[in-house]
């Protein structure tokens, strides 16, 4: 049964975040490993002004949190399951790496000096090497940061994303090819959220090898979108879709979604009047576990989209305020707002007005 709103916050003061605002060493479940089998993660900030990582089983109840320093973004899950990694909101410089076996805080890392994270990260296939977006901020340049996960996460290297403001990267399913959505921005976190040449930007997605970080191909967007800075992806079968957020007039009616494959153009899914209400903005991309369906939030406009894949039709909008986060579910997709609900198939299998869940809601298995 999903935690009352009471049994939560009882859950954070035990670990330590009410009473100290410090990172604890461990959970409160520490001691003894959960019999639920963890399905999902999220981060979320409590009433007070708390924030946490969450680690939810598949009917909706939490199974441990960890306290976090700031706002979290995204969580990076390791190919065998039993890690999680999750990312400091941009520009923030932590990431948090649960262990999804004993429920508790494994450790903690940060990018070298003069860099911070863009909140996105994935694994290797074998999961040895944690790849992870990165602001070069002093030489205005983003970078794909390489963490060895078998020495505490320790940093070994990197690569160049060919592009300004790598949001997110996905790993493609052949095991190679890393797809980096450069949004195009500069920022400094001298200037904390400030857009620093929303007159020159320059959008793209670029793929990279996984092995030795060199291009394999780039693809700018067409001359009427270069201020649609490209932020969110996820693949669905021989392709990616990419939500972005547009820094243009806020009265113009763009296409926020967009699809690619290697060698062709960057196509943006236009149908008339999709877009109106969304407040030019989509926070998460996700396709579902046969990659059939893509689902692609609007949490500024209260909206979800659904599309098909392969027609690139819209199959349905659902109306959920501040819908940020959403993850496959099977065939269908588990949602999560800023009102403190999990939805599933219009149910709530999770209520809690006491929390807000962020932007991104990461599925440990999607079956």
């Amino acid at each position: 049964m999903p935690l009352s709103r009471r049994a939560f916050l009882n859950r954070i003061a035990a670990s330590g975040v009410l009473a100290t605002g410090y990172l604890p060493i461990a959970s409160f479940a520490q001691a003894e490993a959960s019999s639920l089998q963890a399905a999902y993660v999220s981060t979320l900030r409590t009433a007070d002004g708390h924030f946490a990582a969450a680690v939810i089983d598949r009917e909706g109840g939490l199974i441990f949190q960890e306290h976090l320093d700031d706002r979290g973004h995204a969580t990076a899950i390791t190919p065998n399951k039993k890690f999680a990694v999750v990312f400091a909101r941009r520009p923030g410089r932590f990431a948090l790496v649960l262990d999804l076996i004993n429920n508790k805080r494994h450790l903690a890392f940060s990018p070298p000096a003069g860099h911070h994270f863009y909140g996105h990260g994935f694994f290797s296939p074998d999961g040895k090497l944690l790849y992870t977006t990165e602001n070069d901020y002093e030489n205005e340049r983003g970078i794909i940061g390489i963490y060895d996960t078998t020495n505490s996460f320790t940093r070994i290297g990197h690569y160049d994303s060919y592009g300004i403001g790598p949001h997110e990267a996905i790993l493609l399913s052949d095991g190679i090819t890393i797809a980096i959505a450069n949004g195009g921005i500069i920022t400094h976190p001298d200037y904390p959220r400030q857009k620093l040449n929303l007159s020159s930007m320059k959008p793209q997605i670029s793929y990279i090898d996984r092995r030795d970080g060199k291009i394999i191909s780039q693809s700018k967007l067409p001359a009427d979108f270069t201020q649609l800075s490209l932020r969110h992806m996820s693949a669905a079968k021989d392709h990616i879709w990419i939500g972005g957020q547009f820094e243009g007039d806020p009265s113009s009616n763009i296409s926020l979604v967009a699809t690619h494959r290697i060698g062709e153009e960057i196509t943006p899914v236009s149908h008339e009047k999709t877009y109106l209400g969304m407040k030019q903005y989509i926070g998460s991309v996700s396709a579902n576990i046969d990659g059939s369906l893509v689902a692609t939030t609007a949490p500024k406009g209260n909206k979800v989209a659904i599309w098909n894949s392969e027609t690139r039709e819209l199959v349905k909008i659902l109306s959920h305020s501040d819908a940020g986060g959403v993850a496959a579910c099977g065939k269908d997709f588990i949602i999560s707002d800023g009102q403190g609900n999990l939805w599933q198939k219009d149910r709530a299998i999770y209520q809690d007005p006491e929390i807000a869940w962020d932007n991104h809601l990461s599925a440990i298995t999607q079956t």
